[in-house]
C-alpha cells in the first residue's frame, strides 16, 4: 500500500532521532552521551526482541509477506541490517565529537594506545593485581569445546598461532560489580575503560601461544520466547523462561575494529551467525558507562537544568484525596507533577483508612524500592481486600514482577495473573470505601503510564482520578474478567480491550467521516508511542480521504505516512524526542465543543494493543480537563524544538517556526513551567488569603475593642 511503511524500518527511524539528540547543539555535552547510550540500549533490545523474531519467522514462515511493506522476513533482516550499519559512522562521530568537546572540561577517554607510558606501567600493575587474579582465559579450536557467551557480555577474543587450523582466546572482559572505568587523574576525568585493559593485557592470559590479533565482542542473543498459562504453575513457568531465555540463539555479532578474517569466520562458525550479522564498531560496544561521568562534574551547562516534579496545584494538602477526588475529576501530568505527592499519597491514606474496604490494581513494571507494593502490603495487613493483577509476562521485568508477586501474597494480598493468552498492559486502579449514612463511594484512576516512581519522572504520562460511577463499574467488569480468566465484551464507558476498544475507535472515526461527507469539520488527533494497526490506518487514510484534519503526535513507529495524494494529504504526523520521554496516549475525537470526545489510556495503536492486550481508556468529561488536553495538544503541535514532521518520502524534518516572530517553543519545558507556574499561584492566592483572613480578624477585633469601650459610657448616660 503507497501509505504505509515497514514496522522495523520505521523503529530505526525513530532510534536515529534519538542518536540526533546526542548531535543537538541545544543538548548539554554529558547530555549527549547518554542519547548514544539510550541509541545502543534500544538498538540491543531491538535485536534481542525485533530481530529475534524475524529470526524465527525467516526459518518458519519464508515466504510470508509484511503486510504493509510487502516484504519477506530475510527480505525485512537485510533491510534492518543495512540500515543499522548506514547509522553506525553517525554513532561513532557523535561520541567522538562530544568526548573531543568534553576535553575542554577534563574528560579524556584514554585507549592504551594514547596512555603515557607512566600510565602504561600502571595499568599492567593494575592488570596483574586487580584483573588477572579474577578472569580466566578459554583456548578454543576444533579439538576443544566452544564456551557459552552471555548476551550483552564483553568478551577480549584473540587469535592464536597454532600448528594445525584455528585457535582462539577467549577472556571475560564483563566483571560483576567490578568498575569499568579505571581513573587514571584524581578527578577521574581522565580515564580508561577496563575492558581495554583487559584486551591490551590478554597475551599475558595464554602463555607459550604467539597472539597474531585482538578484539572485544559482544553477542546479542533472541529474547523472542513467550509463554502462556494461569495460576499457581504459571509463574514456576515463567521462572524456568527467566532462565531459558539468557541461552537462546545469538542474532548479532559486535566486534570492536578490524579483526582477522580467519578468526572472525571461526567465531562465526561457532556462534551458528552469518557474517551478515557481524557489526563492527570503533568506539565502545557498551556505552552505559557514561552515565557515571554524569557524577564526576555538576558544572550547569554539562547537564539538562535541574527539575523537580511539582507539588499538584489541584491537590489540598488538608483534605484526603479520596474526598477530593469525590469533588470532582482530577488529570495529573507527569513528571511536571508528583506521583508521590499524588498518586502515592493516595494510596498511603487508603491503607490505613478504615472506611477503605478494597482496592484493586493492575501491575506492570515497578520502581526498584516500590512505594506502590509497600502501600498494598500496609492495605492488606490493615484486613482490607487487595487484588492486584501483576504481569508476570512484562518483557525483561518478568524476575522482578515474579520477585513482586512472592511479597505481595506473602502480605496476605490476592494475586493474579490474567488472561491465559493476552498480557494485561492497562493502568487500572479501583478503591471502594464505605460512604457515609451507608453504601459505597468509589475512586477509580485509568492511566497512560506505569505505577513506577522512577519512571514517573522521566517519561511524560497523564492519570485521571474520578468517582464516576458508571467509570467504577466498568472497571469492577475489567477486574472480574482479570480473575475469571475471560475479557470485557462491552462497557458503558470504558474503553477496554481487546474487544471494545479498536471498534469503538473506529466508530468514533466513522462519525468524524460522516461529518466531513455532510460538509462539516471532522477532526481526529491522537498521541501515541506507536502508529502500525493496519486496519486503523486504513481508516485514518478514509478519513483523510473524505476532508477529515488529522493530527498526529507519535514518537515512535509510524508505519502510516502522511502527504500522499490521494490518501494521506489530510494527515500531519509529528515526533517529539527530548529530554524526557514521550509516554502519554490521548484520543480526541471532533473540533472543540461539547460533543468533542476525548479519552487517554495505556494503548497505543498497534494490534499488540487493540486485540492482544488488556487495556483500558477512560473518558475524559469535566470541561475544565478537556480544555487542558486541548491545550496540550496544541502545545505538542506547535512545538518547534523538538519536534520532527514526518514527510511525504517517509523522512522526518525538524520543525521549524511558522512566522518570523515565533519563539522557540519546546513543549517538554514549557509544561514544566506551567505545573512551576500553577504551583506557585496557588501559594499566591492562599497567601493573599491568609492575609486577608488576618486583616478580617484584624478589623473585627477594632469593632471588639471599639464596642467594649463604648458600652461603659452609654450605661454611665443612662445612671
Amino acid at each position: 500500500m503507497e501509505y504505509l511503511e515497514n514496522r522495523e524500518l520505521s523503529w530505526l527511524k525513530f532510534n536515529k532521532r534519538v542518536l540526533e539528540e546526542a548531535t543537538a547543539p541545544e543538548t548539554p555535552l554529558l547530555e549527549r552521551l547518554s542519547f548514544s547510550a539510550i541509541y545502543q540500549s534500544n538498538l540491543d533490545e531491538f535485536f534481542m526482541v525485533r530481530v529475534g523474531s524475524l529470526t524465527d519467522a525467516a526459518k518458519n514462515n519464508k515466504n510470508k509477506k509484511d503486510s504493509r511493506s510487502g516484504m519477506t522476513p530475510a527480505q525485512q533482516l537485510d533491510a534492518v541490517f543495512t540500515a543499522v550499519r548506514r547509522m553506525q559512522p553517525m554513532v561513532e562521530d557523535s561520541y567522538r565529537r562530544t568526548m573531543s568537546d568534553l576535553g575542554a572540561y577534563g574528560f579524556v577517554h584514554v585507549t592504551p594506545e594514547t596512555a603515557s607510558a607512566e600510565e602504561l606501567s600502571f595499568l599492567e600493575l593494575y592488570f596483574k593485581r586487580e584483573l588477572k587474579p579474577f578472569i580466566s582465559g578459554i583456548v578454543v579450536n576444533d579439538a576443544l569445546p566452544f564456551p557459552f557467551l552471555k548476551n550483552k557480555e564483553l568478551y577480549a577474543v584473540v587469535q592464536l598461532g597454532a600448528k594445525k587450523a584455528t585457535a582462539i582466546g577467549i577472556v571475560p572482559a564483563s566483571r560483576e560489580n567490578s568498575e569499568r572505568i579505571i581513573p587514571l587523574s584524581k578527578d577521574g576525568k581522565r580515564f580508561i575503560l577496563e575492558e581495554d585493559v583487559i584486551l591490551y593485557y590478554a597475551h599475558q592470559m595464554f602463555k607459550g601461544y604467539k597472539v597474531l590479533d585482538r578484539a572485544l565482542v559482544r553477542v546479542t542473543r533472541s529474547a523472542d520466547i513467550m509463554v502462556s498459562g494461569k495460576g499457581a504453575e504459571f509463574r514456576d513457568r515463567m521462572e524456568e523462561l527467566v532462565v531459558k531465555r539468557t541461552k537462546l540463539a545469538p542474532v548479532r555479532l559486535e566486534i570492536s575494529d578490524e579483526f582477522s578474517r580467519e578468526a572472525l569466520d571461526y567465531l562465526c562458525r561457532k556462534l551458528k551467525l552469518k557474517n551478515s550479522r557481524v557489526f563492527t564498531s570503533h568506539i565502545p560496544l557498551d556505552l552505559s558507562y557514561v552515565f557515571e561521568l554524569q557524577e564526576l562534574d555538576s558544572a550547569p551547562n554539562l547537564h539538562y537544568i535541574p527539575r523537580q516534579p511539582r507539588k499538584p496545584a489541584a491537590l489540598s494538602d488538608t483534605k484526603p484525596v479520596f474526598s477530593q477526588i469525590k469533588s470532582k475529576d482530577l488529570l495529573l501530568s507527569y513528571p511536571f507533577e508528583s506521583m508521590n505527592l499524588s498518586f502515592i499519597r493516595l494510596l498511603q491514606e487508603c491503607a490505613s483508612d478504615p472506611k477503605v474496604t478494597s482496592i484493586k490494581i493492575t501491575l506492570y513494571r515497578l520502581a526498584r524500592n516500590s512505594k506502590v507494593i509497600d502501600a498494598l502490603c500496609t492495605a492488606a495487613e490493615h484486613g482490607k481486600e487487595v487484588l492486584v493483577m501483576i504481569e508476570l509476562r512484562a518483557r525483561f521485568d518478568e524476575a522482578n514482577n515474579i520477585e513482586w508477586s512472592k511479597q505481595l501474597q506473602a502480605a496476605g494480598v490476592k494475586v493474579i495473573y490474567g488472561p491465559k493468552d493476552y498480557k494485561a498492559h492497562s493502568k487500572l486502579l479501583l478503591i471502594t470505601r464505605k460512604a457515609q449514612g451507608g453504601g459505597f463511594d468509589y475512586v477509580t484512576q485509568v492511566g497512560t503510564g506505569n505505577y513506577n516512581e522512577k519512571t514517573s519522572a522521566l517519561y511524560t504520562d497523564l492519570m485521571l482520578l474520578t468517582a464516576d460511577r458508571d467509570i467504577a463499574a466498568d472497571a469492577e467488569d475489567v477486574f472480574n474478567a482479570l480473575q475469571n480468566g475471560t475479557l470485557v465484551e462491552s462497557t458503558r464507558k470504558l474503553l477496554v480491550s481487546p474487544l471494545a476498544l479498536r471498534p469503538q475507535v473506529l466508530a468514533m472515526m466513522d462519525e468524524q467521516i460522516n461529518i466531513a461527507k455532510n460538509g462539516g469539520s471532522g477532526y481526529i488527533a491522537a498521541k501515541v508511542n506507536s502508529l502500525c494497526d493496519k486496519v486503523i490506518m486504513d481508516k485514518l487514510a478514509e478519513a483523510s480521504q473524505a476532508g477529515v484534519k488529522v493530527e498526529l503526535v507519535v514518537r515512535g513507529i509510524c508505519c502510516l505516512i502522511p502527504g500522499i495524494p490521494g490518501y494521506t494529504e489530510n494527515i500531519t504526523v509529528r515526533s517529539i524526542v527530548g529530554r524526557f520521554l514521550e509516554h502519554s496516549r490521548i484520543f480526541i475525537f471532533g473540533a472543540d465543543g461539547k460533543e468533542q470526545k476525548i479519552y487517554i489510556g495505556s494503548a497505543d495503536y498497534m494490534s499488540r494493543n487493540t486485540i492482544r492486550r488488556v487495556e483500558v481508556a477512560a473518558p475524559i468529561e469535566d470541561e475544565k480537563l478537556k480544555k487542558r488536553i486541548r491545550e496540550m495538544f496544541h502545545v505538542l503541535m506547535n512545538d518547534n524544538v523538538k519536534a520532527r514532521v514526518m514527510q511525504s518520502d517517509g523522512s522526518y524534518v525538524h520543525a521549524e517556526s511558522r512566522r518570523q516572530s515565533d519563539q522557540p517553543l519546546n513543549a517538554q519545558e514549557y509544561f514544566y513551567d506551567e505545573a512551576y507556574k500553577r504551583l506557585e499561584d496557588k501559594q499566591a492566592r492562599q497567601e493573599q488569603l491568609k492575609v486577608n483572613r488576618e486583616k478580617g480578624a484584624a478589623k473585627t477585633a477594632r469593632k471588639k475593642t471599639s464596642a467594649k469601650a463604648k458600652a461603659p459610657a452609654k450605661r454611665s448616660k443612662k445612671n
